[in-house]
């Protein structure tokens, strides 16, 4: 009875062991994902960055015009 207990007891271990194992593949996946995800975040702030810089070079251009040809107060 022992033997089969003990059995009993290694099964479930390396079912336990499997699943331990599965999870820690699945926690890189997502890390990788994770990694990538960041990754786009900082280009598109990246490229937020350009695009005010470019809208605040045609807002001082505007206010040039605007004074040159005096249609400001």
């Amino acid at each position: 009875m022992t033997a089969e207990i003990d059995n009993l007891v290694l099964e479930h271990l390396r079912h336990i062991r499997a699943r331990v194992d599965q999870t820690a593949a699945d926690v890189e996946i997502v890390k990788a994902r994770l990694t990538s995800l960041e990754s786009q975040v900082a280009s598109v702030h990246a490229d937020m960055a350009i695009i005010h810089l470019r809208i605040d070079r045609v807002d001082q251009r505007l206010e040039q015009i605007d004074r040159r040809l005096q249609l400001t107060d």
